[in-house]
């Protein structure tokens, strides 16, 4: 559908630019040959190259009609077909080389050779530089990511290597005194016995549990545990309603993102009279947006604490944005939006 709305405008819009410069082209033969040379748009991402191929021959069918612009679907297909085929660079550059020196040849306006080879090679390569920077773009996108999954386990393995030196080593330390006290009063009562016997109990279920958070810690939360989130934090006298659901991302998107909704819910619950909380999760091929807004009593200054500067700096990373403020007539909103 979007695609004929593009042929079907483009060839409206050569039609009013034909008629305005020129009215007594032929209506007929002027729509005939604008939705022929707009047609092949349509085939830009499967056959670029062929779309190219046919919009440039169309053209030059058209080239004849004074004022009518065809020429620039054409050089936009040439454009298009280098971008979506990169490695039949040489290819398109022929095709555009052939379809310049015949415009100027049914024209009239041959001009120098030179200035003929030079348009001819400067639509392919507009295109294909467009595709490099569209790339270039994405492998920065990944490096960063790649970058930031990388400080999240190290960041994760440093805390379970200190969780596990610290707290393993005094809760080991406490089993084995509890046991060793255990052999040494063989002869005692039975309530001492029964009291070391449960501080051993519990200092063994307490390594077991350490053990298990350890482990959990490995896989950080997601936008998949938000909906737990809103459950612990909801009341009574609060609602917190979640509109969209989580959608497959990188590991550090989707924690950065899930811990982002964290803050920002634990501040409006903490900081706000708001009864209610409204979390908006979006989608696209580019990204996503998250957007927490709340009705809770707003004032116009931002007081950037520990924990805007934990959810700018977690976004920053990213190469994402975060904007917080009032909302009218009243209420906080939260809106970070985050590549993928």
């Amino acid at each position: 559908m979007k695609t004929m709305l593009l042929v079907v405008g483009t060839a409206g819009l050569l039609v009013g630019f034909t008629r305005w410069e020129n009215p007594e082209v032929g209506l007929p033969v002027l729509v005939a040959i604008s939705l022929a040379v707009c047609l092949p748009l349509s085939l830009c991402r499967r056959l670029p190259v062929t779309a190219a191929i046919l919009a440039s021959g169309v053209s030059l069918l058209g080239s004849v009609i004074p004022g009518w612009p065809g020429r620039l679907v054409a050089m936009t297909s040439l454009c298009c077909a280098a971008y979506y085929r990169p490695l039949r660079l040489s290819s398109v550059v022929a095709v555009s080389l052939l379809w310049v020196i015949g415009y100027g040849i049914l024209t009239s306006k041959t001009g120098p050779a030179v200035d003929l080879v030079v348009l001819g090679v400067a639509l392919p390569v507009a295109g294909y530089a467009l595709r490099l920077q569209r790339e270039r773009a994405g492998q920065t996108i990944r490096l960063r990511l790649a970058e930031a999954d990388r400080v999240a386990a190290e960041d994760r393995a440093g805390l379970a290597r200190d969780v596990h030196d610290s707290v393993g080593h005094h809760l080991t330390a406490i089993r084995l005194q509890a046991m060793a006290a255990r052999r040494a009063l063989g002869g005692a009562p039975a309530l001492a016995d029964r009291v070391f016997g449960t501080i051993d109990d519990l200092s063994s279920s307490a390594l077991s549990e350490v053990r298990g958070l350890l482990t959990t810690l490995q896989a950080a939360p997601g936008l998949a545990a938000v909906e737990d989130l809103v459950r612990r934090l909801s009341s009574a006298d609060r609602r917190i309603t979640v509109h969209g659901k989580a959608a497959p991302l990188p590991q550090a998107v989707d924690h950065a993102a899930y811990r982002v909704v964290q803050e920002a819910l634990t501040n409006a619950v903490r900081h706000t009279d708001a009864t209610e909380i409204d979390v908006c999760l979006r989608h696209d091929r580019h990204g996503m947006e998250i957007t927490v807004t709340d009705n809770g009593t707003s004032s116009a200054e931002v007081v950037e604490g520990q924990g805007i500067r934990g959810m700018r700096e977690r976004v920053h990373v990213l190469g994402g944005t975060l904007s917080v403020g009032p909302r009218p007539p009243h209420g906080w909103s939260v809106r970070v939006r985050i590549p993928a």
